[in-house]
């Protein structure tokens, strides 16, 4: 990780989601919902929408936390990118930090266990979609070896405005 966006502190632990980890995931993903535009949806998951969502990523082996002084600070999973068989070798991934964690290399620590996890599983492509305006979402996935793969213009809207996607992939296998 390059050092300028690291700060140093109390080691993060990466390990798999699990069902108790629900309300921390849930916290972190409606706060992005609705405060930001990394999520293109204006309507906060409900528990039960959000435990059958983790529970599918879960299911797949794809769903990790990360846990800094015991506390789930940051989650991330990855699933189909498209439902089409064609595409059943190629992934999308998610990567989300509770605010005030930003920068201290849980989102690097996330991202490169489900590079692992996604080759271990023998995938063959991961991609990111990553709002276009979202510069350290798009340099976390350039250290991890994600090249841009396309910008897609006005595709998405929130909070009022148009939103551009930028497509970003890595070749795993």
């Amino acid at each position: 990780m390059d050092p300028r966006y690291e700060t140093r502190g109390p080691a993060v632990k990466v390990r798999p989601a699990h069902e108790g980890d629900l309300d921390a995931v849930l916290a972190i993903r409606n706060h992005a919902i609705e405060h930001g535009t990394a999520l293109w949806t204006d309507t906060p998951q409900s528990r039960e929408e959000g435990a059958a969502w983790l529970g599918a990523h879960r299911e797949r082996g794809a769903a990790y936390v990360a846990e800094l002084g015991g506390k789930v600070v940051g989650f991330g999973v990855y699933g189909p990118w498209k439902a089409y068989s064609g595409f059943r070798h190629t992934v999308e991934n998610s990567v989300y930090v509770t605010s005030g964690h930003h920068g201290a290399g849980i989102g690097s620590a996330l991202l490169a266990t489900l590079v692992d996890s996604a080759t271990a599983a023998g995938l063959h492509v991961m991609i990111a979609g990553i709002e276009s305006g979202n510069a350290a979402s798009i340099r976390l996935h350039e250290r991890h070896g994600f090249e841009h793969a396309g910008t897609v213009r006005e595709v998405g809207t929130k909070f009022g405005r148009w939103l551009d996607l930028t497509l970003m992939r890595r070749k795993l296998s």
